[in-house]
């Protein structure tokens, strides 16, 4: 198969971040917490439908790829930032703007009152979810089973939000619609390695111990 060109990788990358900025909207602007976290799926769940590429959905299968996979996960999550800033740039236009800059501020403040080893940890599972949420996608088209798909997608993110598990990208549209510090691209940084070991669990568990039976 032909390698993927960087220009696609980006744009594909670049789509999903806008997605999560159409999610991370709607759950700011719900005052309903739980519906507002059904909704935010719908984002992932456009995601894996139109094969666009979201870094939390791809970080998990490193251990089963050449190490020149990494790089393109490097360059997603780049696409991905990029998609989230995008979003949040045009949205300041808007009427909008002033209620879902003062609750992702809130949002932040919140985040950034946590430790360095809370914010890992969090970070951690919810790349487990989102690795599930992708995984189980996969697994129902392959049975052809679009009902236990939808919930497949939703339901690890419900759990994640209501579960204040962290979201690297999400949490870089909630940066762009807050405001940028040095001390909060760290906390970036932090949630992204966190993601990263959560998504890789399942894969390395099932690559290491399969090999033994």
């Amino acid at each position: 198969m032909k390698k993927e060109s960087v220009l696609s990788i980006l744009m594909k990358a670049i789509m999903s971040g806008i997605m999560i900025g159409v999610g991370g909207t709607v759950y700011l602007s719900c005052d309903n917490k739980y519906i507002g976290g059904f909704l935010f799926s719908f984002g992932l769940f456009t995601i894996i439908q139109y094969g666009f590429y979201l870094y939390t959905g791809k970080v998990g299968y490193i251990p089963e790829r050449k190490p020149a996979y990494i790089i393109d996960v490097l360059l997603i999550f780049c696409g991905n930032a990029a998609g989230t800033a995008l979003a949040a740039f045009l949205l300041s236009f808007t009427r909008i703007w002033t209620g879902i800059h003062e609750k992702a501020e809130a949002v932040f403040d919140a985040k950034m009152s946590d430790n360095i080893i809370s914010k890992f940890v969090l970070g951690i599972f919810c790349g487990l979810l989102m690795y599930l949420a992708v995984e189980n996608a996969r697994m129902c088209r392959e049975k052809s089973n679009d009902t236990s798909m939808v919930f497949g997608v939703a339901l690890p993110v419900m759990v994640f939000i209501f579960s204040g598990f962290n979201h690297s990208v999400a949490d870089c549209y909630y940066l762009f619609v807050s405001h940028v510090t040095a001390d909060r691209l760290v906390y970036i940084l932090v949630v992204m390695l966190g993601n990263a070991l959560g998504g890789m669990l399942i894969p390395a568990v099932k690559k290491t111990f399969d090999k033994q039976i």
